[in-house]
């Protein structure tokens, strides 16, 4: 599994998401910038995730996944 697969499968998945993936084989850390999830509790957000990365995980593909969300201001400022 690549880096790139993952965030295309969550991109297409989720509207208003833009993700940075960094990683690759079956762990991954995510970037996901969404002023929609990052209004949302920490839960929410991950479940959000989760629930286009669970078949992933399912099989064996994806073991690790770390995730950080930002608004696009805060990934903004982030990126400075």
């Amino acid at each position: 599994m690549q880096a790139s697969d993952v965030k295309t499968m969550i991109e297409e998945a989720i509207a208003g998401v833009s993700v940075e993936a960094l990683g690759e084989g079956c762990n991954f850390q995510l970037n996901v910038v969404s002023d929609e999830l990052a209004a949302l509790g920490p839960v929410k957000r991950q479940q959000a995730i989760y629930a286009v990365l669970n078949p992933l995980i399912a099989d064996g593909s994806i073991h690790a996944v770390t995730m950080k969300f930002y608004s696009q201001e805060q990934w903004q400022a982030e990126r400075g």
